[in-house]
């Protein structure tokens, strides 16, 4: 499958960047690490005309500690340097961990967290070349007016499958987006709106810079727990993120995020409550599981059953909470 023609638009810093999503807005694609949009370029899922390639700009990259015990994280950082940061690894454990089960190699050195935040939702339906979305009419989500997963609903059922969000939603991150009226932070949690489609709240002339780790959340300890047809390489269709603070053998306070079973990530609500002032015993993590289960919506974007990944989420739920307090 050819790439369609584009013009490379190549900016060496973010004023440069956002004044050529201005101008060509609507008919423009950012290109940070290219691990997913090429292949849905490929796809002929995108055709843009124009290409803003991101790699130029360096002060995009890198990971600075900040004066109050916070730390930015540039969008272009590739996942690899997240996953391999000594300082991330000890102080924001289920970020590095959730990082490094990223795809494979070769992607993680190229894919970015940006990218990894701002990632398309995925389905069975969508994600097929242009003659197998043809034979089947098209979808929703692209070129059609039917839903395969929800026949006859008005809402995209495709879901989102980036590994780092739910772990930066259990540390209580906030990303940067930028555009020619300025920057602007916003809590990751508001910036998924829940449809397949519109997934999240970034305008086309707009552009994510920055993620924030807010001094609060550093010192949890963290487990991510992936499901995957592979051990390496595919997306989770199944995922769990779990940050927990303990005092005294007590939970103090816990965060749970699901990624891969609904079309955003999502903390499970509940969840912080119940475990909290509790010592972890296998009752208590798996009542967590059913919680964390109830909040996974999965329908039939991928080859495993929604009730398989559903239940999934609920052992992952149990054995990263288990394994949390163990640590």
């Amino acid at each position: 499958m050819s790439l369609p023609e584009f013009r490379l638009l190549r900016p060496h810093a973010v004023e440069e960047a956002v004044m050529m999503l201005e101008r060509h807005a609507g008919n423009i694609r950012v290109l940070a690490g290219g691990t997913d949009l090429i292949p849905s370029m490929r796809q002929k899922l995108f055709e843009p005309p124009y290409v803003v390639d991101l790699r130029g700009i360096a002060e995009l990259r890198g990971i600075r500690r900040q004066s109050d015990g916070g730390v930015e994280i540039g969008a272009l950082s590739p996942l690899s340097t997240i996953e391999r940061s000594v300082y991330l690894r000890e102080h924001f454990p289920v970020l590095t961990e959730a990082a490094g089960t990223v795809a494979s190699p070769v992607i993680r050195n190229m894919g970015t967290i940006g990218g990894n935040i701002c990632l398309d939702t995925r389905c069975l339906w969508y994600n097929q070349s242009l003659a197998w979305r043809k034979g089947c009419g098209f979808c929703i989500k692209k070129d059609g007016d039917l839903c395969h997963v929800a026949p006859g609903g008005l809402k995209c059922w495709a879901a989102f499958s980036g590994d780092t969000p739910p772990a930066l939603l259990c540390l209580d991150a906030e990303i940067e987006i930028a555009s020619i009226n300025g920057t602007r932070r916003m809590p990751l949690r508001e910036f998924y709106t829940g449809d397949g489609i519109i997934y999240r709240k970034l305008q086309s002339n707009e552009l994510v810079t920055r993620v924030f780790l807010p001094a609060e959340s550093a010192g949890y300890r963290g487990v991510y727990r992936k499901l995957r047809v592979r051990g390496s390489i595919d997306y989770p269709l199944a995922g769990v993120a779990i940050a927990m603070k303990r005092s005294n053998g007590h939970v103090s306070e816990a965060h749970i995020a699901i990624t891969a079973v609904n079309p955003a990530p999502l903390l499970v609500k509940g969840a912080s409550e119940l475990l909290a002032g509790k010592m972890v015993d296998e009752a208590l993590a798996e009542a967590v599981g059913d919680i964390a289960a109830r909040t996974a919506k999965p329908l039939t974007t991928s080859a495993l059953t929604p009730e398989y990944r559903r239940e999934m989420i609920r052992v992952f739920t149990k054995r990263a909470i288990l394994a949390a307090a163990q640590n």
